[in-house]
């Protein structure tokens, strides 16, 4: 399982489903990657195609395999609308190392509501060996005597 930095760039999404009725939509997005939580900043009045060029990094750790990307309308005085959220796996990046600007699908219950895309790097942790480091185990390494 990989171990290391996830870079996740929030680049736009297309084709949204419109949850303001009144005025243009106020976009932002959730971004879940196991038990971390980062939030976009908000496309204001950028309705159903916002961009965001925004660039987020996340830790990556055992059993990390997917990013959930939720879009979520801004409202004021009342609660931000949930417009549908994106599953995207992890597992090409984690093989290929960089994967360019992707449209993922949104979905909101069980339906289409437009796409987001997103671009992803890994960079893998330099020291592989599950945080046990070679010179920990005592040893010749830490004997004082000489010779």
């Amino acid at each position: 399982m990989p171990h290391g930095t996830l870079e996740v760039v929030l680049v736009s999404a297309k084709g949204l489903e419109d949850a303001d009725f009144l005025n243009n939509m106020d976009p932002y997005v959730q971004l879940t990657c196991r038990t971390q939580d980062q939030k976009s900043s908000v496309a204001t009045g950028m309705g159903t195609t916002p961009e965001w060029n925004e660039t987020f990094i996340f830790t990556v750790s055992e059993g990390t395999t997917e990013l959930k990307a939720k879009i979520f309308d801004k409202d004021v005085g009342t609660e931000d609308d949930a417009v549908g959220e994106a599953t995207i796996p992890l597992e090409p990046v984690f093989l290929e190392g960089d994967i360019p600007p992707t449209a993922y699908n949104v979905v909101k219950d069980e339906e289409f509501k437009g796409e987001i895309w997103v671009a992803l790097s890994f960079k893998p942790s330099e020291n592989r060996s599950r945080g046990v480091e070679e010179e920990s185990y005592g040893g010749w390494k830490n004997s004082e005597a000489s010779y």
